[in-house]
Order: C-alpha cells, then sequence, then structure tokens
C-alpha cells in the first residue's frame, strides 16, 4: 500500500456536486492498494498516519501527530499511485489491486485509521473525485508498507 500524506488547513472531496467528505486542519491521505497488500499492510500505515509528528508544537518544530493537533484525516482512494511509466507515454496500472480487493482493504484502512484518530472522512471509492485541499507548509509525506 502506498500513501501520500499532506498536512492541510483544510481539505475536501465532491462527487457529483456534492461533497462526500470535508475536514478542516489535518491530513489529506491519498491511499493506492497494489496486489498482494494485506490487513497488515493496512495497519501500518494507519499507525504511521496518525503518529506521524509533522505538526507545529509550542516552539514551532514539527513535533506532533494529528492526534497531538486535534486534526482530523480525509481518506481518498487513488489507484493511480500505482502508476508504472517506465515504458511509452501511458501509465500502466498492473500493479494495483483489482476493485473488490481495493476497497476491502481500503475500508479496512479508513476503519483502523478511525481507531487511532478519531475523525475520518472519505471520498467514495472508484467514484471521480474532485479533491480540494490548501497544503500547509507545504509539507507532503510519501509511505510505502513495501518499504519497511
Amino acid at each position: 500500500m502506498r500513501v501520500v500524506i499532506q498536512r492541510v488547513s483544510e481539505a475536501s472531496v465532491t462527487v457529483e456536486g456534492s461533497v462526500t467528505g470535508a475536514i478542516g486542519r489535518g491530513l489529506l491521505v491519498l491511499l493506492g492498494v497494489a496486489k498482494g497488500d494485506t490487513t497488515r499492510d493496512a495497519d501500518y500505515l494507519a499507525e504511521k498516519v496518525a503518529g506521524l509528528r509533522i505538526f507545529p508544537d509550542e516552539e514551532g518544530k514539527m513535533n506532533r501527530s494529528v492526534r497531538d493537533a486535534g486534526g482530523a484525516v480525509l481518506v481518498v482512494s487513488q489507484f493511480t499511485l500505482y502508476g508504472d511509466i517506465r515504458r511509452g507515454r501511458r501509465p500502466s496500472f498492473d500493479a494495483a489491486a483489482g476493485p473488490a480487493e481495493a476497497r476491502a482493504l481500503y475500508e479496512y484502512f479508513v476503519g483502523a485509521l478511525r481507531a487511532r484518530v478519531g475523525r475520518v472522512e472519505t471520498g467514495v471509492f472508484q467514484a471521480l473525485m474532485s479533491v480540494r485541499l490548501v497544503n500547509d507548509g507545504p509539507v507532503t509525506i510519501l509511505c510505502d508498507s513495501g518499504e519497511r
């Protein structure tokens, strides 16, 4: 599994003109699921996201997690994180999990994150989404469960 984590002052997801998830200060997490990923990968990334110390403390140092900062998380599924562009100009998504496998792990990840953080909003799995965000910092972190 892969995530792109962005510290935001606000973020939202709209599907067919309706907002499906919105947060103020917190994290926007773009989540990709690969073939062969398991709940172990989801638990690993949920713990990383929940505990990642990228919010400022009283001295302005990145020393607080989203939990410590009282923030929320917006999770958006994004299979394109597994786009392979090594050959040609059109990405190959062969490494991405199929829809059924990806949906199950996406939902598991959201539940695991809710257990650790509390407020977690989402987009709509497999929908065409419009994602808006105000990146705070900017702070953007990449994490891949296969690289632990």
